[in-house]
């Protein structure tokens, strides 16, 4: 007699609350391989928030923020998560009223930082650093903004400062008390409350180079910081050491650590530098781009890859070159754009000059030192660079800048905005450009889906003048989408903060002449006032 074998019970014969605990443990990728195996499966993922918002969150290249608890459900951050990504690519926001800045001076990047939401300035003359940040003052009400201001005040010459929101963290390099060994000292004050020790730092005050260096013939304004997570780093470009050499110091702190710092003096030139992670720390000179692990700081930083830049033709050199990286947005993002700005000067008076922003990924970078390993071993002073016909034409983008205009390519994640188009005479109202090089959101306007009205989508290499000065072709390989908002605005610089856009704007409201020389047309110069605008792209 034939015995009936019971049947086996299958995935989908469980009931739905276990087939939902199962898969909750998937991350955003793994639930996305998971729609695939089959209708119900996808079904069941596509109707619960649960599911879908790892998806989503992965698809959109962010981190929840804030997480998910009593006061912000799934299904709640799911939903302002769409309709934010869906404003950035509609170009569709709302303003809230202008804030004025109680300043008519001229303000340029040499008196003033901006970050996460935060303006710095110098106010003149009066020995204080003055702190910004517009705030919206009625919740139900949007377009209701106010203007935080605090100060810090400080005795003597003005502090070189850099300062940090995300860790509440002002740094300011000050002159060391005299019969000191050492020329100048750090100190970590707290952001909100700037008279006071950062409650995290391992000391109040850290030394900095020793006397031995010639602090003197130091350009104030060449000095660069970087703060990321544990880390503070200072570069000090140009500065004579006891043999009468210039020499190139990086010195970088672990802040939250009593006396922990190391200092590197290579033998190339460092012309900038800045944190990828808390790891992994990026070092650029006129040649290459360097990487180097900071697993055993404060023994020694370790060379891990060296990356070829593109090479100029002659007469042309690499001038400057700055590491351009939205270090506030590393907390929301798994990934994000870091763009290095190149400005390229000729020699024996050509007269050529031009200026090329080269984007590239971070992930990329750290992905790139084990392709490096590979290739040629383990890094050093002496090893080759990866060729960047190799990496560069594959993995960068690259676009014509313009040198006198500092209100380009502000990035957040894997976007970038910019005020659109070139401003060197007189100033003018421009639109916002907005470039998404989200690879999901790339794929998927490629496939037809998505908002297409006022979008376009470039993958060709649309640099051509600029690509003279260079003997290498530039690279192409990060496609993206370009939106173009209809309203312009008068600034003269942006920063982006989440889903905020915050513009500098200025209007020219009267002349001031001379009280010493009231006659002299040469002393008359223009009134303006600044304010900022608060775009809200939620």
């Amino acid at each position: 007699m034939n015995q009936v074998r019971p049947a086996t019970p299958g995935l989908l014969d469980l009931p739905v609350e276990i087939l939902v605990y199962i898969l909750s443990h998937l991350d955003g990728y793994e639930l996305a391989r998971a729609r695939r195996v089959c209708h119900d499966i996808r079904h069941m993922i596509d109707s619960s928030s649960e599911l879908s918002y790892p998806i989503d969150l992965k698809y959109f290249n962010s981190i929840p923020d804030p997480s998910p608890g009593p006061d912000h459900t799934v299904s709640s951050l799911r939903k302002s998560l769409q309709q934010s990504e869906f404003a950035w690519q509609k170009a569709e926001y709302f303003k809230s009223n202008p804030v004025s800045i109680p300043y008519t001076v001229g303000i340029t990047h040499d008196v003033f930082m901006w970050s996460c939401g935060i303006l710095a300035l110098d106010a003149w003359n009066e020995n204080r650093l003055k702190f910004l940040q517009p705030q919206v003052t009625d919740p139900d009400h949007s377009n209701s903004t106010s203007l935080r201001e605090w100060d810090y005040q400080f005795d003597g010459e003005f502090p070189l400062c850099d300062f940090s929101p995300t860790q509440n963290l002002l740094v300011c390099l000050v002159r060391a008390s005299s019969g000191e060994s050492h020329a100048r000292d750090l100190i970590f004050r707290s952001l909100s409350e700037p008279d006071e020790v950062h409650p995290e730092a391992g000391s109040a005050v850290v030394e900095t180079i020793d006397k031995e260096v010639n602090f003197e013939s130091l350009d104030p304004s060449t000095v660069s910081f970087s703060i990321f997570g544990d880390y503070c780093g200072i570069l000090f470009p140009d500065v004579l050491n006891a043999d009468g050499y210039l020499v190139d110091i990086l010195q970088i702190w672990n802040w939250k650590s009593k006396d922990v710092s190391l200092c590197l003096k290579p033998d190339h030139e460092i012309l900038h530098f800045s944190f990828l992670t808390n790891e992994v720390i990026l070092v650029v000179n006129s040649e290459e781009l360097l990487l180097y692990s900071l697993v055993d700081f404060p023994n020694a930083l370790h060379l891990t890859a060296k990356l070829s830049l593109p090479a100029l033709q002659t007469p042309f050199e690499y001038e400057e070159i700055r590491i351009k990286d939205s270090i506030s947005s590393h907390s929301r993002m798994h990934d994000h754009i870091i763009n290095i700005n190149m400005q390229i000067f000729g020699r024996r008076r050509s007269g050529a000059s031009g200026c090329v922003a080269m984007y590239v990924e971070r992930n990329t970078l750290l992905e790139l030192q084990s392709a490096y390993t590979r290739r040629y071993g383990k890094a050093s002073d002496s090893s080759p660079s990866l060729p960047w016909s190799e990496w560069g034409l594959q993995y960068t983008r690259s676009f014509k800048g313009d040198s006198h205009d500092s209100c380009k390519y502000v990035i957040s994640g894997l976007r970038a905005v910019s005020l659109y188009g070139s401003q060197i005479m007189e100033p003018l109202p421009r639109p916002l450009c907005v470039r998404d090089f989200n690879p999901h959101r790339v794929a998927d306007f490629k496939a037809g889906n998505g908002i297409r009205w006022n979008q376009r989508l470039v993958e060709d290499n649309l640099l051509d003048s600029s690509a003279d000065m260079f003997l290498e072709p530039l690279g192409s390989g990060l496609p993206y989408i370009e939106t173009i908002t209809e309203e312009k605005f008068l600034g003269s610089d942006l920063i982006v903060e989440g889903n905020k856009v915050m513009v500098l704007s200025f209007d020219f409201v009267g002349r001031l002449k001379s009280p010493t020389i009231p006659d002299d047309p040469h002393t008359v110069q223009n009134e303006v006032s600044y304010s900022i605008e608060i775009l809200n792209f939620e």
